[in-house]
């Protein structure tokens, strides 16, 4: 493929690969220490850990889209590699919850800084157009492989050894993720239209709130994250006390998720070229809202079993799918070449907004009151979200998010650059 032949992506696109694998470990290995400490309240402790990383990516996500411009790229982002390597190193040396709770604050705002300067970072290193859309599409590629892959590679090795290795292997990667940047040429930032942090940090956020397709993505983020909520913080409980498996059954279940999500992302492509991206999200939107009412219905009437939780779970990860894998497409029909790192940052910030929502439920209300009434919550916002987007992204928008065309910056005036794509 031409764009891996760019050298700077190239070790820029293997550096994001390592840090999300290893953030899917120590994802793993953090629910597998939250039981430890914690016991039949683990999902309490998970939940608030997950809710600490929601804050820490709504609040610093777009303050760091903001000000990216304005500070040394590559230096940043291998200083946050460093930050995040040495806190996971030190997460298998907790003795007290929270103790947690300080460590995944600093990881996830390292982590919440590095997403927005990296996808600031893609437009200057990969400058024409079609190889620009094929670097975001590679980036949700490797996202979606991280589900899989990073629950199946916990699962191989907690076969053969203790989960704080799996710490231990996750700071080594990022380790490699810094060195791989600081063999990576990037070019200072262009300066940005808004001469106010705060306008740049807000911009894409209005955009998403006046433009109707974006405003559906947005209930589309509920659906995700309320499906989503059930499989990473209660599957460890569920796994261990409900099924009474052992630490390697938590991750082989995450890993039924992750094969949805993978196969469906394996399909999308040719779908996408024959159906509208609305048509795809909202039959991902009905799916996870099937998908939570029978984990609900499974629950509660005492029938869950190994293979029920699996299909359900795998059912799961093909519903978030069709809503994430399509919604890249849409975000960059929706806005000028200029404002795509904009809109990104705030779709990164408005998704984890929804998780924010979902995680306590699924981790709080989880362990006090149980996971009947907590899914069922769950599968109501789920339902809620999956009927706004019905009615938020009008149904003949849906081509339009399709096919439009983006104009290449280098081809576009200052005006038409700074334009946003007028919706239906």
């Amino acid at each position: 493929m031409r764009l891996f032949a760019i050298r700077d992506y190239r070790h820029l696109f293997s550096a994001q690969v390592i840090a999300l694998f290893g953030t899917g470990l120590t994802t793993v290995a953090l629910g597998l220490l939250a039981y430890d400490l914690a016991g039949p309240r683990a999902g309490m402790v998970l939940g608030t850990a997950l809710t600490i990383k929601m804050v820490m990516y709504v609040v610093i996500a777009p303050l760091a889209a903001a000000y990216v411009d304005r500070l040394p790229r590559r230096t940043l982002l291998v200083l946050l590699d460093v930050v995040r390597g040495a806190v996971v190193l030190a997460l298998p040396l907790v003795t007290e919850v929270w103790h947690i709770y300080v460590l995944i604050g600093l990881l996830q705002a390292g982590s919440a800084a590095f997403t927005p300067t990296f996808q600031a970072v893609i437009p200057d290193i990969v400058t024409d157009e079609s190889d620009y859309t094929r670097a975001l599409s590679a980036s949700q590629v490797a996202s979606t492989m991280e589900s899989l892959l990073s629950p199946v590679l916990a699962a191989v090795a907690l076969t053969f050894m203790s989960f704080n290795w799996l710490f231990l292997g996750t700071s080594a990667g990022f380790l490699v993720s810094a060195l791989l940047v600081l063999a990576t040429r990037i070019p200072e930032a262009r300066p940005s239209t808004h001469t106010k942090a705060w306008d740049k940090a807000a911009a894409g956020i209005r955009t998403f709130f006046r433009t109707p397709r974006l405003r559906g993505v947005m209930a589309l983020n509920l659906v995700v994250a309320a499906a989503g909520s059930i499989v990473v913080v209660n599957t460890v409980n569920h796994v261990r006390d409900e099924l009474g498996g052992s630490r390697s059954d938590v991750a082989w279940m995450l890993a039924a998720s992750g094969t949805g999500t993978l196969l469906a992302a394996l399909v999308l492509p040719r779908v996408l070229d024959r159906i509208t991206a609305r048509t795809v999200m909202m039959t991902g939107a009905g799916v996870l809202v099937g998908g939570t009412t029978a984990a609900v219905t499974l629950i509660a009437a005492g029938l869950t079993t190994w293979t029920g939780t699996a299909i359900i779970w795998t059912v799961i990860g093909i519903g978030m799918a069709l809503i994430i894998t399509p919604t890249g497409k849409v975000l960059r029909a929706s806005v000028g070449r200029d404002a795509i790192p904009e809109a990104f940052a705030a779709q990164f910030s408005l998704s984890h907004l929804a998780w924010l929502i979902t995680y306590p439920v699924a981790g709080w209300l989880g362990t006090s009151a149980g996971f009947t009434l907590a899914w069922s919550v769950l599968a109501a916002l789920a339902g809620a979200g999956a009927i706004g987007a019905l009615l938020l992204w009008p149904r003949h928008d849906g081509r339009g998010a399709m096919t439009r065309p983006v104009t290449p910056a280098r081809h576009a005036s200052g005006k038409d650059r700074s334009t946003l794509s007028k919706a239906a």
